[in-house]
C-alpha cells in the first residue's frame, strides 16, 4: 500500500473555484466514507481549511487512486471533473509526506509560519478516527506531522516569518499600520463561534478594542466564548453574545466585523451592509475644487473654474473681450477646458491662433499690470503661464505651417476622481465559501478584506531566513519517516520468519523426545536452548540487515524476497500485521 495526496489550495486555484469547491463537515464526512468504500484505499482523510481541500489514502494502485479520488472530490465538492483538474495536484508517496510536513510548518500557507494549521490537521485526524477510516499508516503520518510542526515552531524563528491569518487580516484591515492603535476604542462584532473566530476574537481583545459582541448560530456556544473573553486576565475588553437574529441591529454600531462561519450562503450581503451604514458616513468635503485642479490657471477648469473665475467679480465674459477669437461662454463649464490647452485651439484657424496667441499674451501684461498695482482687463484675474503648455504649442504651430489648420485632436483630459470618504466600516471575511458579499467592496465608507485579497497581499510577502532551516527539518523528518515507514514494512514478514523458526525448533524438539524417551528434564531443556539459540544466531544477521536495507529507498522488494526464499505463508504474514495493526490502535492515544 502507497500513500496518495489528491487536493488543490491556494497555490494551485484561484479563490473563486476553492469557494466553490469548499466541502460543509457532512460533506466530508461523506467523502471519507466513500473513499474508504471504493476499491483502490484502505485509509482515508480530508484536510479541509480556509485555502485548501486535501484528500489522503493509502491505495494500492497510483493511475486508479488519483482518477477515484479525484472523482469523490469532484462529486462531493460540486465542482465539475472537468473543471477541477486543471487546479487539481497529486502527491506520492515520499512526496506525499512532504507535502504534508510542510503544511504542518506552515511552509504552505497563505501567511507562511502560521501556526493554525496544527489544528486544522489535528481536527483531521480526529475525524478520521472518529469514522474509522484512518489506519496505521495515516495515524502515525498525521500524528508524525504535528510532531514536525511543533519542533518547527519551536526550534525556529519560523513564527516571525508571518502571524497567524487573523493577524494579517487586521493589519490589512489597518493598511499596515499598527493594529493596537488602529484597533483602541473600537467596538467589534465577531460572527461564528469556532476555532477561527475565537481567534480573531481574542486577537481583537489583545489589540484593545473596546467592546466585543459575539453573535453564532447557537448562543450558548456564543455566550462561552463571550465569558471566555471577559474571564481574561491580559484584557479588559467587555464582550457580550446575541443570537444571529441580532447582527443586522449590532452591524449599525460595529466599528470593525470579523466573520467566519460555516454558512453556505452569503451572512452579509451588500444591502444589508449598506443599511447598517447608511447615516455614517461622511460627506464628500466641499469645495475640493478651491485648491486643486478647478483652480485658476489648472488645466482643468470648471463652471466655477477657469471659465467663471476668470469673469472676475463684474462677470464680464472672456469671450466677450475685443481679441479673443473664442466663444467661452459656450465652453466655459466643460471640464478639463482650458484657455491655455489644446482643447481651446483644436480646429482653429491659422490667422485665429495667432489672435488667440495674441490675447493671451496680452492676458499675461494685463495680470503683471494687475499685480503691479495697475488696472486689469475685465476677465483677467492673475498671470496666465504659457510656459506649460510650451511643448503642445510648439507641436500645434509646426501643424498649422504644414496644413494651415489646426486638427481635431486632443490630449486625454484627466479626470476628477470623487474622493472616497474614510472607512467607518471595516470587515473581515475569513470563510470560505464567503461569509460577505464581495459587491460590498463598492460601497462608500467600508473597506473589506476576505481570503481573495489576503491571498493577493501575501503573495509578494517576503519570506524569513528561518524557512530555510524548516524546509531542512522538513527533508530531514520525510527521510526518518519513510526510512521507519519502510522498515515497518519488512517487520511482518521478519515476525513471521522467526515465527516459523521456532515452530521448526518446537516441532524438533518433539520429535527428539520420541526418539529418547528416558531423557531427564534437565538435559531436554539444555537441548532446547542451544538449538534456539543456534536459530537465533543464524537468523540474526540476515534479519537486521534485511531491514536495513528495506528502509532505504527502493527497498520494499526485500520483503517479497524474504517471503520468496523462506517459503512463507502469505497469509501468515498478512495475520502478523492484522495483529500489529490491532495492537497499535490500542496504544495510541488521542491525536
Amino acid at each position: 500500500m502507497s500513500l496518495l495526496v489528491v487536493g488543490l489550495s491556494h497555490r494551485s486555484a484561484p479563490v473563486s473555484v476553492l469557494e466553490r469547491a469548499a466541502l460543509t463537515a457532512d460533506a466530508q464526512v461523506k467523502l471519507l466514507q466513500d473513499t474508504v468504500a471504493a476499491e483502490p484505499a484502505t485509509e482515508a482523510a480530508v484536510l479541509a481549511t480556509c485555502n485548501r481541500i486535501e484528500l489522503y489514502a493509502d491505495v494500492d494502485k497510483f493511475h486508479a487512486g488519483v482518477a477515484e479520488l479525484s472523482t469523490l472530490l469532484a462529486q462531493h465538492s460540486g465542482v465539475g471533473l472537468e473543471e477541477l483538474t486543471p487546479y487539481l495536484y497529486v502527491h506520492y508517496e515520499d512526496r506525499a509526506v512532504h507535502h504534508l510536513f510542510s503544511v504542518a510548518c506552515g511552509l504552505d500557507s497563505m501567511v507562511v509560519g502560521e501556526g493554525q494549521i496544527l489544528g486544522q490537521i489535528k481536527d483531521s485526524l480526529a475525524r478520521a478516527q472518529d469514522l474509522q477510516s484512518a489506519g496505521r499508516l495515516l495515524n502515525d503520518l498525521f500524528q508524525q506531522a504535528l510532531r514536525v510542526g511543533k519542533r518547527a515552531h519551536s526550534e525556529t524563528g519560523i513564527d516571525r516569518a508571518g502571524q497567524s491569518l487573523v493577524t494579517f487580516g487586521l493589519e490589512q484591515l489597518a493598511r499596515g499600520g499598527d493594529v493596537q492603535q488602529w484597533a483602541r476604542g473600537k467596538k467589534a462584532l465577531v460572527i461564528g463561534a469556532g476555532s477561527m473566530s475565537s481567534l480573531a476574537a481574542a486577537t481583537l481583545a489583545r489589540a484593545g478594542v473596546a467592546e466585543i459582541v459575539v453573535a453564532n448560530r447557537t448562543l450558548d456556544r456564543a455566550e462561552r466564548l463571550a465569558q471566555i473573553l471577559m474571564d481574561g486576565d491580559d484584557t479588559d475588553v467587555a464582550a457580550r453574545a446575541v443570537p444571529m437574529e441580532s447582527v443586522p441591529a449590532e452591524l449599525t454600531r460595529a466599528d470593525v466585523t470579523v466573520s467566519c462561519t460555516g454558512a453556505t450562503g452569503l451572512v452579509l450581503t451588500a444591502e444589508s451592509v449598506a443599511e447598517a451604514i447608511e447615516g455614517r458616513t461622511p460627506a464628500p468635503a466641499a469645495g475640493s475644487g478651491e485648491d486643486g485642479p478647478g483652480a485658476p490657471g489648472g488645466e482643468s477648469g470648471s463652471a466655477t473654474g477657469s471659465g467663471a473665475q476668470r469673469g472676475g467679480a463684474s462677470g464680464t465674459s472672456l469671450g466677450s473681450e475685443d481679441g479673443c477669437p473664442l466663444d467661452l461662454s459656450a465652453v466655459q463649464g466643460t471640464a478639463g477646458f482650458s484657455v491655455l490647452g489644446e482643447a481651446a485651439v483644436a480646429g482653429m484657424a491659422a490667422a485665429d491662433l495667432e489672435q488667440h496667441a495674441a490675447w493671451v499674451d496680452n492676458g499675461s501684461v494685463g495680470g503683471d499690470r494687475r499685480a503691479a498695482g495697475g488696472t486689469a482687463r475685465p476677465g483677467q484675474t492673475g498671470t496666465l503661464d504659457p510656459a506649460a503648455d510650451t511643448d503642445a504649442i510648439a507641436a500645434l504651430a509646426a501643424t498649422v505651417a504644414t496644413v494651415g489648420r489646426i486638427p481635431e485632436r486632443r490630449r486625454p483630459e484627466p479626470v476628477e476622481e470623487p474622493q472616497r470618504p474614510e472607512p467607518v466600516l471595516f470587515l473581515l471575511d475569513l470563510a470560505m465559501p464567503r461569509d460577505i458579499d464581495a459587491a460590498v467592496h463598492r460601497l462608500a465608507g467600508v473597506r473589506l478584506v476576505d481570503i481573495e485579497s489576503l491571498a493577493e497581499a501575501s503573495a509578494g510577502a517576503p519570506m524569513a531566513a528561518d524557512v530555510d532551516q524548516v524546509r531542512r527539518i522538513v527533508s530531514d523528518e520525510v527521510a526518518a519517516f519513510g526510512a521507519a515507514l519502510r522498515a515497518a514494512h519488512i517487520t511482518p514478514t521478519v515476525v513471521a520468519l522467526r515465527t516459523m523458526a521456532a515452530d521448526v525448533v518446537a516441532g524438533e524438539i518433539a520429535r527428539l523426545d520420541g526418539r529418547l524417551p528416558g531423557l531427564d528434564d534437565k538435559h531436554r531443556a539444555e537441548i532446547t536452548q542451544t538449538v534456539r539459540r543456534v536459530v537465533d544466531k543464524l537468523l540474526h544477521a540476515p534479519t537486521v540487515r534485511v531491514k536495513q536495507l528495506a528502509a532505504e529507498p527502493g527497498g520494499a522488494g526485500y520483503a517479497d524476497a524474504l517471503r520468496t526464499l523462506f517459503d512463507l505463508d502469505p497469509e501468515t504474514v498478512a495475520a502478523v500485521s492484522r495483529a500489529e495493526d490491532s495492537t497499535t490502535e490500542k496504544d495510541r492515544g488521542p491525536a
